[in-house]
């Protein structure tokens, strides 16, 4: 039971990733491409990318190499340069605009991913190093190889509505969203009828903006939907968002959903406030409770001490099962201790071991993201 217990664990603390739950219940289909993650007001001397993720969808292995275009633009004051772009694999050629870029102006970041190893999903990285950025920006290239091209209906009709093909209805977002930005997803969809397909939204999330390009979708043909979230700052964590696809002028029978984490942006902090920040540090981050028998309540109080100059605060803890649900959390004062109490409903449970992941959304600049664990056997 140990050994399962720590390497799920070991396995678990590599992910970084938030976990609330606002509208629905947990989704775990990805959205096909994140295609932005800009701040509202770009600050002096941003450089911003077009898109974060080039989709190329569904291809087969006869479509030969696939090329697409990522582009720079420079919305600061001064000149910037584009150092170094390194592919992750020799799979994918890449070149990108060498002079500087002056304030205003914009290049290009060229890539080609060869697409010679036979049918297979993909998801190639660029790494891109611009000079006056603390940090590389990871670029991506997706897409899944098939053998022989399909049918719409092969490709789209698994969750359509009438005529409207869907992979998915839920989509995430593929990087966490940090508050005073935006994150867009997109997504290929398909009109499956015999005349155009008109695509309007209706009960749309607050935060959440929609749009089908081209709209309406022509017969038997493709398009993009994009889901466009801002961040809120009452929202942390793990939020859902949905909305309601209007198919020529009639609601559909479903909505469609969009999860994003939500993060604080530790960029609109100054340095200061940064270096004096809080630093958690939990007295356990498992905890085990042992052999119960199926249907015994349990609860488990995580305590950590606060090492840094300010006050530790959690904005969100997101349980990973409906099981685990929060009591009651305590902030801590610099030099003091809080805690996170949570209880575990094991009739809710299956019999066995069990491992469960609770993810804190915290103020600490070193420590934004905390997970915690809960693990044990059921009888």
């Amino acid at each position: 039971m140990r050994i399962m217990i720590w390497t799920f664990i070991l396995a678990a603390s590599l992910i970084s990733c938030g976990s609330r739950t606002a509208n629905s219940a947990p989704i775990v289909e990805l959205a096909a491409t994140h295609t932005l993650g800009l701040p509202e007001s770009p600050a002096e001397g941003d450089v911003v990318f077009d898109k974060m993720v080039h989709d190329f969808g569904d291809v087969s292995v006869t479509d030969g190499p696939l090329s697409c275009t990522f582009t720079v633009t420079n919305n600061g004051t001064e000149p910037v340069a584009i150092f170094e772009v390194v592919s992750s694999c020799g799979c994918t050629d890449v070149t990108w605009t060498r002079e500087p870029l002056q304030p205003g102006k914009s290049g290009t970041i060229s890539a080609t991913f060869k697409n010679e190893d036979g049918p297979y999903p993909f998801d190639k990285t660029l790494t891109v190093y611009v000079s006056g950025q603390r940090k590389p920006v990871i670029l991506r290239l997706r897409g899944v190889v098939h053998e022989k091209k399909k049918s719409l209906s092969e490709l789209y009709g698994a969750q359509k509505l009438g005529d409207f093909g869907l992979k998915t209805r839920q989509f995430k977002a593929t990087d966490p969203l940090k508050q005073g930005m935006i994150v867009t997803e997109s997504a290929t969809v398909a009109n499956l009828g015999k005349k155009p397909l008109q695509v309007d939204f209706t009960e749309v999330s607050p935060q959440l903006e929609m749009s089908v390009s081209p709209n309406p979708i022509p017969a038997g043909s493709t398009a993009s939907i994009s889901f466009t979230i801002r961040a809120d700052d009452s929202l942390y964590g793990k939020n859902t968002y949905v909305a309601t696809p209007v198919l020529n002028g009639k609601r559909a029978a479903a909505p469609l959903s969009i999860w994003a984490t939500t993060r604080e942006n530790f960029d609109r902090w100054t340095e200061q406030q940064r270096n004096d920040g809080s630093i958690p540090v939990f007295e356990n981050s498992t905890a085990n409770f042992g052999i119960v028998q199926a249907g015994k309540p349990v609860e488990i109080r995580f305590t950590c001490t606060n090492k840094g100059k300010s006050k530790f605060h959690i904005y969100q803890a997101d349980p990973e099962v409906p099981a685990l649900k929060v009591l009651e959390i305590q902030d801590a004062e610099a030099g003091k201790k809080g805690s996170v109490r949570v209880s575990l409903d094991t009739s809710l449970l299956e019999k066995g071991e069990n491992v469960f992941m609770l993810t804190l959304t915290t103020n600490s600049p070193l420590r934004p993201i905390v997970n915690l664990f809960v693990a044990g056997e059921i009888r």
